[in-house]
């Protein structure tokens, strides 16, 4: 399956909102910050990271029934789409 910005325009904007909160948090350790703002601010990173990938997935599986739809070979077969969202949990 091959993504496009316009296909994952949400799940793009995800992933530079985590790489933002990921180098605040590296800024965070190096400054010595409290270890719970710390961890609090990487969940949220993770989090960010799991909801991208998530959509991701979801997009996957929208191209997979359009091309179901129109009688065309799905790019991924549902056990693969199945993998990958498991590779997430």
């Amino acid at each position: 399956m091959e993504l496009n910005e316009s296909m994952v325009g949400d799940a793009l904007t995800r992933l530079k909102r985590a790489h933002g909160q990921l180098a605040g948090v590296i800024t965070m350790i190096e400054a010595g910050e409290d270890c719970a703002k710390v961890l609090t601010q990487l969940a949220a990173v993770s989090k960010a990271l799991d909801r991208a990938g998530f959509k991701i997935v979801a997009t996957g599986l929208r191209q997979c029934q359009d091309a179901d739809r129109r009688g065309d070979e799905p790019p991924m077969s549902v056990a693969e789409l199945e993998k990958l969202f498991l590779a997430l949990a």
